[in-house]
This record gives structure tokens, C-alpha cells and sequence, in this order.
């Protein structure tokens, strides 16, 4: 399973995200590729992944996908992250 992580940028704010989901996924028991990108490049990184965290601002910006969007308001907030991947992964 792929997760990709996204920010403006790609480089801090999706690099926190990518942790936290890591770490949650582990409390979780599941396990996935969790990779961090800018928005400006998920037409690549993310086109085999099943997952796509991201804020609530950059959803607008996410191309045509599969994937589903799961939209994180805290990125530190461990329980929210938690919760939003287990309900995205079933």
C-alpha cells in the first residue's frame, strides 16, 4: 500500500505528516509506503498510491485520482491521524 504526504512545497510540513503517519500506522498495525511530495509533482508520486493526506487548503490543488484524500487539520495530533487512516483504510 502507498501513502503519499503533501504540502506546498514538499519538503517540511509533508516530511511531519509522513512521520506521524508512519508512526500511527504502526500503532495500527498496517503496513504502507508513506512517502512526502509537494502538490506540484502528486500527478507522479502519487498515481499508484491508495492514500493521500493532506490540509484542508491544498485539496483543491490535487489532481483527477483514485486515491482517496484524506484531509489532515493537525499534522502533530496523533489521534486525529490515527482515526483518519483507519477509517480511509478500512
Amino acid at each position: 500500500m502507498k501513502i503519499v504526504a503533501i504540502c506546498g512545497v514538499g519538503v517540511g510540513t509533508s516530511g511531519i505528516l509522513k512521520v506521524n503517519a508512519e508512526r500511527a500506522l504502526a500503532r495500527l498495525g498496517i503496513e504502507a509506503d508513506v512517502t512526502a511530495s509537494d502538490v506540484g509533482s502528486l500527478a507522479i508520486t502519487a498515481t499508484d498510491a491508495q492514500v493521500i493526506l493532506t490540509s484542508p487548503e491544498l485539496v483543491d490543488k490535487i489532481p483527477p485520482t483514485w486515491a482517496d484524500i484524506v484531509v489532515i487539520d493537525n499534522y502533530v495530533d496523533h489521534a486525529e491521524i490515527e482515526k483518519k487512516l483507519l477509517e480511509a483504510l478500512g
